[in-house]
């Protein structure tokens, strides 16, 4: 009779997803289930179907608001790298309009179609949540904080914080802010929060903010050029800004090109995000690991499938000051 060996050789697979697959243990693809058991009963392999039946998708569902943008994009490839690597499969619901968001979060048959969901820096309402914790499945966030389920998280006033006392000990006391502009659909924390942190260094270094010197962007590029020539065409120039995003950075610098002013020599810029351009672009950041918030929300949820009773956990993942040219001493 044909062993476990065999049949991860006829099935093109390995010896430990077989017996995984044999078991009826999650983490294995519904089709690769279904090539291994028929690579077992060619090669005569007895088999139970009672313990290799499962009703479970093999799939983990993503709600998430954008997936063009940065942060949304990276975070979205940690969790399929961790899934892939499990043999587990994603199913993305993306909106970015508040009828999309309306559609996702009382959409009845989530359960049938996923076996858990990962909310990417959406916090949802309370009517929202109750549907979700009424579809009896494994919840796990990125990007904010609820008691009842996992969450996976960057301490973004610390961020902030850092950013914003590196430019006070370099001798800037003008400091300018391009900050996220305030969305009445989606709820996102991260504006306010990294505002609260840099305020919050101004006033510990006995520093005045001028509040000419704060404009609202939206997180990309092209709104951060025309934050900046807002700021530029204000009286009493600061010295160095603070982007909450190494986009809206990217943007500053080109509105500065464009005003004849060079960075750092006239103003210094400090970003948010580590965005794969920023070293190309000699950007001085504060770098966070969406990837792995990405896995770690991942792993999580296929955590809580094989242990429904696992408790929930809110892991705060470091962000780093990453020094380049953007930015100088005065």
């Amino acid at each position: 009779m044909a062993g476990i060996q065999e049949i991860a050789q006829k099935a093109g697979v390995s010896p430990a997803t077989v017996s995984r697959a044999l078991r009826g243990l999650q983490h294995v693809n519904e089709r690769t289930r279904a090539r291994i058991i028929e690579a077992a009963e060619s090669l005569g392999y007895p088999i139970d179907a009672k313990t290799i039946r499962s009703d479970r998708t093999n799939t983990v569902g993503v709600i998430a608001p954008f997936t063009s943008r940065w942060y949304f994009s990276q975070a979205i490839a940690g969790v399929e790298q961790a899934l892939r690597e499990a043999g587990m499969d994603l199913l993305l619901y993306n909106f970015n309009r508040a009828n999309g968001r309306e559609k996702v979060f009382q959409s009845l048959n989530l359960s049938e179609r996923v076996d858990a969901i990962i909310i990417i820096s959406l916090p949802p309402t309370l009517d929202e949540f109750e549907t979700l914790l009424g579809l009896g499945i494994p919840i796990s966030a990125i990007g904010f904080k609820n008691p009842q389920i996992t969450s996976v998280t960057i301490d973004d006033v610390a961020g902030a914080r850092l950013a914003t006392q590196y430019l006070v000990d370099q001798g800037h006391k003008t400091i300018g802010l391009i900050s996220g502009a305030p969305s009445a659909t989606l709820d996102f924390s991260v504006p306010k929060d990294r505002r609260s942190g840099f305020m919050a260094v101004l006033e510990e270094n006995g520093l005045k903010f001028d509040p000419l010197h704060e404009v609202h962007a939206d997180f990309s590029m092209v709104t951060g050029e025309a934050a900046m020539d807002e700021l530029l065409s204000r009286p009493n120039r600061p010295t160095a800004v603070f982007c909450e995003s190494d986009e809206m950075a990217y943007g500053a610098m080109k509105s500065m090109k464009r005003h004849g002013l060079k960075c750092p020599e006239d103003i210094s810029l400090i970003g948010f995000d580590n965005h794969e351009m920023a070293e190309f672009i000699n950007l001085t950041t504060i770098a966070q690991p969406v990837r792995t918030l990405g896995e770690m929300a991942a792993l999580s949820v296929m955590e809580k499938i094989n242990k429904p009773d696992a408790l929930p956990k809110n892991l705060t993942l470091a962000t780093t000051l990453i020094k380049r040219g953007s930015t100088k001493q005065l």
